[in-house]
């Protein structure tokens, strides 16, 4: 069956209720599964990693929209991470007999439908938006609610789809189509943000770092730590291990140790396989060694 990934990003992480009741609507659209859902408090954000056909993405994820709009109010959402709607963004990514232009295509379909229903402005991202200037999700959501109802106002920044100004409380939503990609951080033993900012410019792509990382550093405040957050949009191009190096080296510059590093969401096996071979310098290694992997072949 042709198998498509999505990963919505809601702007609530901490009321458990909104949160699991989002969940168990989204179960029980048929042709959809729900694989995880990871909710954070500090940064007061979940993201939900589902799969299925385009028709069960395509019941499933309005009903997303029509209870989160219900539920998130921007106007008084505080949280660390960077948030432009209530329904921030929702990327879909082709898994297995899906191609990409089919992706952008349900993107697209998607995007025009929930900005009609909900009188909500939608902007298209990587490769379902058409505008070079348009593709980055940082660049869309840059000023964050907040800001967007002056930045709407500028003609470069009118959406794709739906009304030329902000939702009152759920704000925009950006829907797009892409590759997979790895949501890593990784939290240091430290309380010091200019550190995490630091070695967050050093390593992201946008100020001259590594080719596929998008990185800030942000407090987390309830543990008195910092963390540097990432992206990582081409785990083969640009690996985890690479990344960790590099962070590790970055933080003993300041004399700051690696407390621990997390995954958010789900990560393709190659990723881990390619870290364990890095990490343990295992020579010819090959992923059919993997008793998992050969049990499922």
């Amino acid at each position: 069956m042709p198998t498509i990934e999505c990963v919505p990003n809601i702007s609530e992480g901490r009321r458990l209720d909104v949160i699991s009741g989002l969940a168990e609507t989204l179960r029980a659209v048929p042709g959809l599964r729900v694989l995880d859902v990871q909710s954070d408090a500090t940064h007061n954000r979940s993201v939900f990693t589902l799969a299925g056909t385009a028709a069960g993405l395509t019941a499933g994820i309005p009903k997303l929209f029509e209870g989160a709009i219900a539920a998130i109010d921007l106007r008084t959402h505080k949280g660390e991470h960077p948030r432009l709607g209530a329904v921030d963004v929702v990327p879909f990514i082709p898994i297995d007999g899906v191609t990409m232009p089919e992706c952008v295509a349900l993107a697209r379909t998607i995007a025009a439908g929930v900005a009609t229903r909900f009188g909500l402005p939608v902007y298209l991202y990587e490769d379902a938006s058409s505008d070079p200037a348009r593709k980055n999700l940082e660049d869309i959501r840059r000023g964050e609610f907040e800001g967007l109802a002056a930045k709407m106002a500028q003609p470069a920044w009118a959406p794709d789809f739906g009304p030329a100004a902000p939702h009152a409380s759920a704000g925009a939503s950006v829907i797009g189509a892409r590759m997979p990609l790895i949501a890593y951080n990784i939290n240091l033993a430290t309380n010091r943000l200019d550190v995490a900012k630091k070695i967050a410019a050093a390593i992201r792509m946008s100020s001259g770092g590594l080719r596929f990382v998008k990185a800030m550093g942000i407090p987390l405040e309830d543990r008195g730590i910092v963390q540097v957050s990432m992206n990582l949009t081409n785990y083969e191009k640009t690996p985890m291990y690479r990344v960790f190096d590099l962070v590790k080296r970055e933080a003993e510059r300041y004399g700051v140790q690696v407390l621990e590093s997390e995954i958010v969401g789900l990560v393709p096996s190659a990723a881990l396989t390619q870290t364990a071979e890095y990490f343990l310098r295992l020579d010819g290694f090959s992923s059919g060694q993997i008793l998992e992997k050969k049990l499922a072949e």
